[in-house]
């Protein structure tokens, strides 16, 4: 194998244990949905649905790691995962003492230092927004989601 390959698997691994919240090794349908979103992908509903079912070679309903390297490795593009990388650099760079959650003075922080102060209602606004679980902070995947979800709106893409 070659040490690209080796890479890009392993980056692929950290990326679906990312995405496997329930850390059962398999992703669902709507942990799919939002791994694909994260890569800065926007499949339909019936895409995914599509998806899910071309890649699930065990008929289980849901995609193991292998199916998902036996369906991505032929045509992965190495630029997805590098964007997955910066993706990740920005979110450590808002999450300052680096607990794997941005908080809501985190994000304040980020934003006055990027010169866009923010009142409490446009924080507690985005906040609410962004954490989707509803505990208060933003994490890795909620991050993802919701770039995913502003890059389509900039674009005027509609997503699931």
């Amino acid at each position: 194998m070659a040490e690209l390959e080796v890479n890009q698997i392993k980056q692929l691994r950290a990326i679906f244990s990312r995405f496997d919240t329930d850390s059962d090794g398999s992703l669902t349908l709507l942990e799919l949905a939002a791994l694909l979103r994260s890569l800065g992908l926007k499949p339909s509903g019936d895409q995914i649905h599509s998806l899910l079912a071309n890649m699930d070679s065990n008929g289980n309903g849901s995609v193991e790691f292998d199916e998902l390297v036996s369906a991505i490795m032929p045509d992965m593009n190495e630029e997805i995962l590098i964007n997955q990388e910066q993706l990740l650099e920005v979110f450590r760079s808002f999450d300052r003492d680096s607990n794997g959650y941005i908080t809501a003075v985190e994000l304040a922080g980020a934003m006055a230092k990027m010169g866009q102060p923010l009142t409490y209602r446009e924080l507690t606004d985005m906040i609410r927004e962004a954490d989707t679980n509803g505990d208060g902070v933003i994490s890795f995947n909620e991050f993802s989601s919701i770039m995913a979800k502003s890059a389509g709106d900039f674009l005027g893409l509609t997503l699931l």
